[in-house]
């Protein structure tokens, strides 16, 4: 990890003055549209019991609006978003989102009821599309060549630090302060990445742009991943009981279903499928596609499985994950600048793999483990047990050593893979197919999980039926159970809980394997060498 810093003040020192500005307002708008679900999340609570109602919606089913909506417009404004930014200049989208971004955050600062931040923060959500697919693409257009992999490094490592920080910094401020103020401190980190976005980041665009917009290719679009993505985060929150969640899905299917058909049709198309028959294109995306949805049941999962099942608190289970966050912002620069030099094959493959590897630690973690009930306020609490060092840290190391192989990487051939026109939509095509696939993955898996979980509940509680409402409002997997639950009920419920977790660890395993298959048989040696070649497109300057 040593030779991490050098390399970063390497990089660092190379750069011109406008591309280091340029990197800078990339990090940071990248930065708040990650750390707003995190850091509001933490905020559900004090919110559901502060905001008042105005209309007959549940606080639970507010909260779920409020963090689920914000992602599901997120994610269906990706790909639109991208095309945008190619059409019109990726510059100004990116100032016109940080505009937006900054001002919806102080509306859902102020918002006076939960009605009011529930539509405050779809249209944040709506403005965080319009950052995601600019920041890589801006970074695409400021950097040539090796010098490209190594700020694609540069970027993971900040925002990975900054989704290391995030959580403690957003817990300090809901706790001791007010947590308003996990909106409001958006608003000096927009005004540092606009004024960095106005005076040194260059406009580009698409120089063979058309004069029509595929407005009908959009609305699709939209409803495709809007659906899809909406109806899965809906459906788990709900416990697939919403119908709208079933609705939803079904409109996303049949509009996913038309796309490629559309698309194939259009004169203009918002998505021209011949970005597919890149064989590095759709590869990555395909692995992205997988190794996001192991990321998603591995986060979901091992959250539940160490507090509400062995019973760690958020304390510990905090501690016990700073290593891997370490591991991401130490290293990530590092593997950038190595890619640039050896390609991003080897880093594809090896990473998911040792993430796979240490999911398999995971799948056989006893349910006797003893967990660590770590609490600032008492120091002798603060010394991990040996439980937590052998069954948890190994995976945790494995998790962050091999993401750090994979997201500079990924990054990096995603955006050579494209023409430099194109970039700013092949960033939106594979963060929409990250946002779905995880959701949706996740919803396979809820269902397996509560399948294997109370057939395992009923063989070792003789008597209970596992399908009687009752006892599935009560004994819910991988959560405590209440107060006053027989003694009996409660290890055997621990105890299936571990079994399904397992279950979810094993399926985490495969689809890091998979990602790892798909980038061995999709990439070829040299990938890097060729997205260079790329590089001599021309993009279009407004100036």
């Amino acid at each position: 990890m040593g030779g991490a810093y050098p390399r970063l003040c390497d990089t660092a020192r190379h750069m011109t003055r406008a591309q280091r500005w340029t990197l800078l307002a990339a990090i940071v708008a990248s930065g708040i549209v990650f750390l707003d679900s995190t850091i509001v999340n933490l905020a559900l609570k004090r919110m559901g019991e502060e905001l008042p109602r105005l209309t007959s919606i549940g606080v639970l089913e507010g909260q779920a609006y409020v963090a689920s909506g914000y992602l599901a417009v997120l994610a269906a404004l990706l790909i639109i978003a991208g095309a945008l930014a190619d059409r019109y200049g990726r510059r100004r989208i990116f100032i016109i989102g940080l505009t937006a971004f900054g001002t919806i955050s102080v509306l859902c600062g102020i918002a006076p009821n939960l009605e009011f931040m529930i539509v405050a923060r779809l249209l944040q959500g709506a403005a965080g599309s319009l950052l995601v697919p600019g920041s890589l693409a801006i970074i695409t257009a400021a950097f040539k060549g090796p010098s490209r992999a190594r700020a694609f490094g540069l970027w993971a490592a900040s925002t990975s630090a900054l989704t290391l920080l995030g959580p403690i910094i957003g817990g300090l401020l809901v706790d001791n302060l007010t947590w308003r103020l996990a909106f409001l401190i958006n608003v000096p980190l927009v005004l540092i990445a606009l004024w960095a976005g106005l005076r040194h980041v260059e406009e580009s665009r698409d120089p063979e742009v058309s004069g029509h917009f595929d407005w009908v290719g959009s609305i699709v679009a939209v409803l495709a991943v809007g659906g899809l993505a909406f109806g899965a985060i809906r459906g788990q929150e709900s416990h697939w009981s919403a119908s709208i969640a079933w609705m939803s899905l079904g409109v996303g299917a049949v509009a996913l279903a038309l796309f490629p058909i559309l698309m194939a049709r259009r004169p203009h198309p918002l998505v021209p499928l011949s970005l597919f028959r890149n064989r590095e294109f759709a590869s990555i995306n395909l692995a992205t596609f997988l190794i996001y949805g192991a990321l998603y049941v591995s986060f979901t999962y091992t959250a539940l499985l160490y507090q509400g099942t062995l019973g760690y608190t958020a304390t510990g289970a905090a501690i016990i994950g700073i290593p891997s966050g370490i591991l991401l912002a130490t290293l990530s620069a590092r593997v950038g600048a190595l890619t640039a030099r050896f390609g991003s094959r080897v880093f594809l493959v090896a990473g998911p793999l040792i993430v796979c590897a240490g999911q398999l630690w995971l799948a056989r973690i006893p349910a006797t483990s003893q967990p660590w009930v770590a609490d600032l306020g008492r120091i002798s609490t603060l010394v991990p047990p040996t439980d937590a060092l052998i069954d948890v840290l190994p995976a945790n190391i494995a998790f962050g050593l091999g993401m750090a192989m994979v997201v500079a990487p990924l990054t990096s051939t995603l955006m050579n893979s494209v023409p430099g026109r194109n970039s700013g939509l092949g960033s939106a095509i594979n963060n929409a197919l990250s946002r779905v696939g995880q959701p949706l993955v996740g919803a396979v898996i809820f269902i397996a999980i509560s399948a294997s979980f109370y057939a395992a509940l009923a063989n070792r509680v003789p008597g209970l039926d596992p399908n009687d409402r009752a006892i599935r409002t009560v004994v819910v997997p991988l959560n405590a159970l209440p107060r006053g639950t027989p003694a009996d009920l409660v290890a055997a419920a621990k105890a299936a809980s571990v079994d399904a977790f397992h279950l979810a660890a094993l399926v985490s395993a495969g689809l890091m394997a998979a990602g790892a298959a798909v980038s061995f048989l999709g990439l070829r040696a040299g990938a890097t060498d060729r997205g260079r070649v790329r590089e001599t497109e021309p993009i279009a300057g407004a100036g």
